[in-house]
Order: C-alpha cells, then structure tokens, then sequence
C-alpha cells in the first residue's frame, strides 16, 4: 500500500506497450463494489476469495499476451497467489519504502483503505508481510526516487529492454 505499484506499472506498460492490469480494479469489476464496501460487509475472507479468483482471471490473460500486473498489498502473501504468480511463469517486483513514507503516500486517500486506518496496525502489517515480498524475483527501494527512475530500475533489474 502506497508504494507506487500503480503509478510505476502504468508508466511500464506505456514504454513497453503492453496492457496494464490493477487486481484490485479487477476485483471491484468483479464483485461491483468497492474494496472497502467488500472489507466492511463481507469481511476480509470474502474479499482474499474474490481477489484469489480475479487473480486467476488476470493470470490466464497473462498466458495469451505479455502484461503489467499490480498486485494489492496482500495478494502476494497469500502463499496460494504467490505460487499461482510463479507458475503462470511471471517475475514479480517488490516496491519497498520505509513504513513513514508508504504513510505519508497514502495519506490522501487513506479512508478508503480499510487496512489504512490504523498507523500501529499499519506498521505491524507491513512487518508481518515484508518477508513474503522479499521473495519476489526483484527488490527496489523507491524511496525518494521518482515514477521513471522506478521503472528504469524494475526494467533493469528483469533485463528488460
């Protein structure tokens, strides 16, 4: 959450002419409601089986033509999404930032992210998942770097052109 995944996976999409796919977008399209409205009626469990299921959708879309995915903040620690990630054959990319900053970007539309709220809970999730990002097949701290210099780096470090 607030790392950039959007930003910088839309700005990779345009210079690789590829299309850029958001899962939580997908979800919202999916299910025709909201993030936070999923979280808040039918809870956190409902919301991983819609996100696991959009996932799918999004990763046989992957087998017919290259794509930007952006993963939610929780969709790679769920060990059954990692793995489905990896079979389907894609590197992924882990956005780091301390927890102030991933904060501080969040800040503007912090209310309409239900695991936002809290800045201690905030924290601990964000320790709680950082391993599980750290398995990703590239690590970038973009901390004080800008969208571009993002995605100059990822493109570097997937050895892409």
């Amino acid at each position: 959450m607030g790392a950039g995944k959007t930003a910088v996976g839309r700005l990779l999409a345009r210079q690789f002419d590829w299309p850029f796919r958001d899962l939580d977008q997908a979800i919202e399209a999916r299910e025709g409601r909201s993030i936070a409205d999923i979280f808040r009626e039918a809870g956190e469990a409902a919301f991983r089986r819609a996100e696991e299921a959009a996932l799918s959708e999004l990763l046989r879309e992957s087998s017919v033509q290259p794509l930007v995915l952006a993963l939610g903040g929780g969709a790679f620690v769920q060990a059954e999404n990692a793995r489905a990630v990896r079979r389907a054959g894609l590197r992924s990319v882990f956005l780091d930032a301390s927890t102030d900053e991933l904060r501080k970007r969040c800040a503007p539309e912090g209310g309409q992210r239900p695991l936002f709220q809290d800045e201690d809970a905030f924290r601990q999730l964000y320790k709680r998942r950082r391993p599980d990002y750290l398995t990703a097949d590239c690590s970038i701290d973009t901390t004080g770097l800008t969208v571009e210099q993002v995605a100059a780096e990822i493109a570097r470090c997937l050895g892409l052109p």
